[in-house]
């Protein structure tokens, strides 16, 4: 959503449809957050919620003995060799239907093999485009519970002038072992980063320091973030996520 006049951040383009089009993160991941956490902890939740969801248009299974891949997903009653790369049931002719003709016969391939043991690569059915200077990281989604069956690798794609498939790449991890890819829940959690902010010379300006260099503001600061609540028996809880967000409401105000 964006103010009037405003361009968008971002903008995701589903070229297979999907009945769950990506959307905000959720402060309470679908409500998997403890309530205790949701109330208190403002860093979780904010963690939670940067960024968008992005869905994977049908559910599916591989299974991989070490070797070989075979694949199904919903209406599919078999299983089928994944030898080098599988489109999305039907799409390729949607994608020629729709694109012009130096386009046509270059859809992207929904599960792509890597030459990586058990690396698999997926295409969420979409392309993002973000505004110049902003890039996605792309990762798995925060605060949710990861599968013991694969893992996801992030990775950070300048989308400010990369036009291609939001894609993210796996590694299988259990064998002879059917592995579930649900549709019903975000597959992938896309978070906007400044360009400049992930550049070397950006992240060579940092310090380290020891304890004896501490300055009496510091210490000032140490004391009330965490002597002065451990001393109060009276202290309310969660006073660190009403200080944030009473931030942010005059942030708001202000802009």
């Amino acid at each position: 959503m964006t103010e009037p006049g405003n361009s968008p951040v971002i903008e995701f383009f589903q070229l297979v449809p999907n009945a769950r089009p990506p959307q905000r993160a959720d402060r309470a991941v679908g409500g998997t957050i403890p309530t205790r956490a949701l109330r208190y902890c403002e860093a979780i939740t904010s963690a939670s919620s940067f960024g968008w969801y992005v869905f994977l248009p049908l559910s599916f299974k591989v299974v991989w003995d070490g070797h070989d891949m075979l694949w199904t997903y919903d209406g599919c009653n078999e299983w089928l060799p994944l030898l080098d790369a599988a489109q999305y049931p039907e799409f390729r002719e949607r994608f020629d239907q729709f694109a012009p003709e130096q386009a046509r016969g270059f859809s992207p391939p929904f599960l792509t093999r890597s030459i990586q043991t058990g690396g698999l690569q997926v295409w969420t059915g979409c392309i993002a485009k973000t505004a110049p200077g902003w890039n996605l990281l792309v990762r798995g989604v925060a605060n949710l519970s990861k599968s013991l069956s694969y893992v996801t690798f992030e990775g950070i794609i300048e989308t400010d002038h990369w036009f291609g498939p939001l894609f993210d790449n796996i590694r299988l991890i259990k064998t002879d072992t059917p592995i579930e890819f649900r549709s019903d829940v975000p597959f992938l959690q896309v978070q906007p980063v400044r360009k400049e902010v992930y550049g070397d010379k950006f992240l060579r300006n940092f310090a380290v320091k020891g304890i004896d260099e501490l300055t009496a503001e510091n210490w000032q600061q140490f004391h009330h973030t965490v002597v002065r609540p451990n001393t109060n028996p009276q202290r309310a809880r969660g006073q660190y996520a009403v200080a944030v967000r009473k931030m942010r409401a005059q942030d708001a105000a202000i802009g």
